[in-house]
């Protein structure tokens, strides 16, 4: 019950901000199913819903995304207790799971899917499926499939692709030393069951369901007593106005379940008509030309403010830092730092509208060029005729987007360099959090204190930064498990930084961006780069403004820092890079694959796949596979894992450019380590680049 209050219900309520989806009923495994059984059904495209599960001495706790519109993976994380070593030791299990649905259901015929369980872990899930699931009356649906590996074990029968080839009639016994591989060799092998069931829709609150299961859970029964005596389940499933849905199970004639899930839309935000004030609105010429600050020195006292000086404040206002202006004849060119919006199309909009309410009207075209800590990335190009006469159109963001030109901006400094704008001082005081993840004695771990954090812009490029972090509460260091890794220990002493520090220096770094030509962007630094690494950091990054590829090459040499994160050093060292390609595919999904040398000295390829939604809301997956065998990297074989990052004005309604991210590794060995350096060019660059505005123009007039 600990696990299944803190990691079940911490998913929940990490999720719940958003806009609750309509999804398919949720089994036990947190996947579109009957109880224990799958179904032929898929959530709506896009769906990520989070399940925990409890009956009999197991919990499940289960993350399902819906990757396409027929494929859906799910995580999944179980504790059984008293499962190993003679009933002595309890059993943490992390598995994986894929389901594609082949036939969606129409009037004539049904759904047809097929699925792997567990197909990626120690198998105590593991099995195979083909199903398909039909609606009768609207409120009737009714399943039925057939099972292989643990849904192939009552009643089973001769496995009918016995008839292609000899092979499918035995299943392998599965050779677990380290998990985390595929098993190839199982699937759609060994006997086969059918299985089934119904569900009936008594409202659109209420459910009733009932199944005859294929599964007489062989394990549990051996190792804790569990009686499956009969292959029948029944249950109900009750939703509530915020989304949460509540299940009761009473299963295999000898114990009750009880479930709670959620399902959201991550394209719904909490509030997804923002909270923010309405941007202002545009002043008629008359009234800006009669402004004090731009009439006549005769005219005028004399000591009022100066056009700039309004400008700077009224971009101030909406979250913009002025730190370049200039007018030449009837072109006006600023350059501004978003400190705001995360949609830079949205920070375009309002520094437009802050340019035509102050500057005289004799200026008919805006220059905005976006920088961040003084590196100018793109520049947008707006006709101020533009902007009024399209202002009330109907369609009139996307046809200024028509009218506006996007492109690239390797320029140096500033131009007309605003006083103040550099050097600049940025800082944060507040509390911190970590989470750590499937440490077999406790699967969550936590640390949280107070953290300071200042950023100190010398000049436009050139930024120092220090973070230093004082922990008031932990459980990160209570682990008592030892590194048995044969690899250098780059990343399994994990706990050990916590063990021996106290005050800690996360990062003391020296940071200098610059663009070395067009379309190309280039970064150094040095100092101590992360928490457990110090050394220089080089980039170099490929990135034509209005392209979806780009490439990037990265080399660091590092030390590894001593475990009280202070400022001294041990012996290893290592020289690490990758060289990169990213692609933003024309839906919403990105790919990226790192080819180089990681921590340990391993040589390999790092491939991920994220789907980002437009408001910033991100799932995906990464996996590592380098030189290192299975045996060598450990438990879990090689390097893998799902992410989160999920904007903080998602939550809020308000617009922020804070993101929350998570990592979520079955478990960190030193094979396929990465050095976790900040502001990597191409992510530091992306959402100013003119690929990203554009699909996000829609929020220009916002």
């Amino acid at each position: 019950m600990r696990f299944f209050a803190g990691f079940g219900v911490a998913l929940y309520f990490l999720l719940t901000g958003g806009t609750p989806s309509q999804a398919q009923h949720l089994s036990t495994y947190g996947t579109p199913g009957l109880i224990d059984m799958p179904t032929a059904e898929v959530m709506p495209d896009g769906n990520l819903a989070t399940t925990a599960m409890v009956m009999r001495d197991t919990n499940r706790n289960t993350v399902t995304f819906q990757i396409l519109p027929r494929i859906y993976g799910s995580f999944r994380y179980s504790y059984i207790e008293d499962f190993n070593a003679g009933g002595t030791q309890s059993r943490y299990d992390r598995s994986f799971d894929i389901h594609y649905q082949i036939r969606e259901e129409t009037r004539r015929g049904p759904a047809l899917a097929v699925g792997l369980r567990d197909f990626g872990g120690t198998g105590i899930y593991s099995g195979e499926y083909l199903v398909a699931t039909k609606t009768f009356a609207e409120r009737w649906k009714v399943t039925g499939g057939m099972g292989w590996g643990r849904l192939g074990l009552r009643n089973s029968f001769t496995n009918p692709f016995a008839a292609l080839d000899s092979r499918f009639e035995v299943r392998p016994a599965l050779n677990v030393v380290t998990g985390g591989q595929f098993n190839f060799s199982q699937w759609f092998r060994g006997p086969a069951a059918l299985f089934g069931g119904v569900q009936y829709n008594v409202s659109n609150r209420l459910t009733l369901l009932a199944e005859y299961s294929s599964d007489t859970y062989p394990g549990e029964t051996a190792n804790i007593g569990f009686d499956a005596r009969n292959p029948f389940n029944f249950g109900a499933s009750y939703r509530f106005d915020n989304g949460l849905t509540l299940n009761g199970y009473y299963m295999y004639g000898s114990t009750l379940g009880l479930q709670l899930s959620y399902t959201l839309d991550p394209r719904k935000a909490r509030a997804p008509g923002g909270q923010d004030a309405a941007a202002p609105a545009l002043s008629s010429m008359q009234q800006v030309a009669a402004a004090s600050w731009n009439l006549p020195p005769e005219q005028t006292a004399g000591d009022g403010p100066s056009t700039r000086d309004v400008l700077r404040s009224r971009l101030g206002d909406q979250g913009q830092r002025l730190v370049g202006y200039e007018v030449a004849g009837e072109r006006a060119t600023v350059e501004v730092e978003n400190d705001k919006f995360h949609v830079s199309a949205q920070a375009i909009g309002r520094t437009a509208r802050a340019m035509a309410n102050t500057l005289h009207p004799s200026v008919k075209v805006f220059v905005i060029t976006l920088r961040r800590q003084g590196l100018p990335i793109t520049t947008a190009e707006i006709r101020r005729a533009d902007l009024y006469n399209l202002e009330n159109e109907l369609d009139g963001a996307w046809a200024t987007l028509a009218r506006t030109s996007i492109r690239d901006e390797p320029g140096g400094l500033p131009t007309g360099t605003v006083e103040g704008a550099y050097p600049h001082l940025s800082y944060f005081l507040g509390p911190y959090g970590r989470l750590s993840f499937f440490d077999p004695d406790n699967p969550l771990r936590y640390e949280v204190g107070l953290a300071a954090r200042a950023t100190y812009v010398a000049r436009p490029g050139l930024t120092f930064l220090g973070v230093v972090r004082q922990p008031v509460a932990s459980t990160l260091a209570d682990t008592t498990r030892v590194s048995n890794s044969v690899l250098p220990h780059v990343r399994s002493d994990w706990a050990s930084y916590s063990q021996e520090s106290n005050l800690q220096i996360g990062n003391l770094t020296a940071e200098y961006l610059w663009r070395p030509g067009p379309d190309l962007f280039a970064r150094v630094t040095a100092g101590y780069l992360e928490e457990m690494y110090g050394g220089l950091s080089a980039e170099l990054l490929w990135f034509p403004a209005e392209s979806h590829l780009a490439f990037g090459a990265e080399l660091n040499y590092v030390k590894q820092r001593d475990f009280d994160m202070l400022f001294g050093f041990q012996d290893y060292d290592v020289v690490t890079g990758h060289v990169s390609m990213y692609y933003d595919t024309p839906g919403d999904y990105h790919l990226q694959v790192d080819v180089g040398r990681y921590l340990a000295g391993d040589f390999g390829v790092t491939f991920g796949l994220d789907r980002e939604f437009n408001n910033g809301f991100k799932v995906g997956a990464f996996a590592t596979l380098t030189n290192v065998s299975s045996a060598d990297f450990g438990e879990g074989s090689f390097d893998k894992g799902i992410r989160f990052e999920v904007p903080v004005s998602w939550f809020t309604g308000t617009s922020s450019k804070a993101k929350l991210r998570q990592v979520i590794r079955p478990v960190l060995r030193d094979g396929g380590a990465r050095l976790n350096v900040a502001n990597r060019l191409y992510e530091y660059t992306r959402e100013e680049r003119a690929g990203r505005i554009v699909g996000q123009w829609g929020r220009f007039y916002r």
